[in-house]
């Protein structure tokens, strides 16, 4: 394995989502690198990455430049989730601020298909006023999300997702607590089982819930398709793949 000339590059990772996990574990397999993959402690049992792992917040953009300094991090790569917007806003201050370069990772979002009925909406906000009196929705958003859509009583809820609510639960929804499903099958087997007539999906992209756009398409449901939050610019890659070549390329030779 042929190593880069100089001491080994110290990458922090601004992660939790499953393609930080990839970008560690290659990087970790790379003598000239050594990756600090950061989770914001958002699950009380996360997939654990290759590599140093610290857990938690930064304190905001001077917390994070202290860190980024304490550690001698030789280059940031954001690869939060495509709405996790605080931390890239506060990464870019950061490195500006420091002349640390930094790196995106940003997987490209989903495009609807032949046969998907999506309806675009402006906001999570505009897509919990927007619903139809009388439906059942299953919201696939995270447990931040839901209160402009539980504060709606006339539609049944269920929402998927991996950690409980820490807010109240109304009595016209439930909440269930389980990954997104491997397969369209499995997914369309639960909209069956819970006579669900709409999907409300934020457009994260990657094929990790991507099944239940599939089972959607097949069962011809609706989609309440929340669009990205614009972030600040970034140099930009789309698989860990093609971030390892780009970080290989910013250091000048071979990991």
């Amino acid at each position: 394995m042929r190593s880069l000339p100089g001491p080994v590059k110290r990458i922090l990772i601004l992660g939790g989502t499953g393609d930080a996990r990839v970008l560690a574990g290659l990087l970790a397999g790379r003598t000239s690198f050594s990756p600090v993959s950061s989770l914001a402690g958002a699950t009380s049992s996360p997939n654990l990455p290759a590599g140093e792992v610290r857990v938690g917040g930064f304190g905001g953009v001077e917390g994070l430049k202290s860190f980024l300094r304490e550690d001698s991090i030789d280059l940031v790569v954001d690869a939060a989730h495509p709405f996790a917007v605080r931390i890239s806003e506060n990464a870019k201050t950061a490195t500006e601020a420091l002349g640390i370069p930094l790196l995106r990772l940003t997987r490209p979002p989903w495009t609807p298909q032949a046969g998907d009925r999506w309806h675009g909406f402006d906001s999570i906000q505009d897509a919990a006023k927007s619903l139809p009196s009388g439906a059942r929705v299953l919201l696939t958003l995270g447990s931040r999300d839901l209160a402009p859509f539980f504060a709606r009583e006339d539609i049944f809820w269920v929402a998927r997702m991996i950690e409980p609510p820490s807010l109240r639960v109304p009595s016209n929804a439930s909440i269930l607590l389980a990954p997104p499903a491997e397969s369209a099958e499995e997914e369309a087997a639960l909209l069956r089982a819970e006579a669900i007539d709409w999907l409300v999906s934020k457009n994260a992209g990657g094929r990790g819930a991507e099944a239940k756009l599939a089972a959607a398409r097949a069962l011809s449901l609706p989609v309440a398709m929340i669009p990205r939050p614009v972030k600040p610019p970034a140099s930009s890659v789309p698989t860990p793949e093609e971030m390892v070549g780009a970080i290989e390329s910013l250091f000048g030779g071979q990991g």
